[in-house]
């Protein structure tokens, strides 16, 4: 159960990141060019392309962070049954 909330807790803060990147990315004017790491490598891209990558990352993240609370909840329940 630890390890869960362990995990949970290093999602969350990998979706506050993500937040915290399209804020940035949302202040910036839209003619300026951005870096996005890819890799151990940079790749120049329009603000655009960087907004919409992180906006999948999150809705990953989201996605990871749901499984990962109905597992415990499932894991929760197991254990009170038994």
């Amino acid at each position: 159960m630890a390890s869960v909330s362990a995990a949970a807790s290093i999602v969350k803060n990998e979706l506050r990141s993500h937040e915290v990147a399209i804020a940035e990315l949302n202040a910036l004017p839209s003619s300026r060019t951005v870096y996005q790491r890819n890799g151990n490598l940079f790749f120049r891209t329009s603000i655009q392309t960087a907004t919409s990558m992180e906006q999948k990352q999150l809705d990953s993240a989201k996605a990871k962070l749901k499984n990962l609370n109905s597992s415990s909840k499932s894991y929760a329940r197991t254990w009170v049954v038994q």
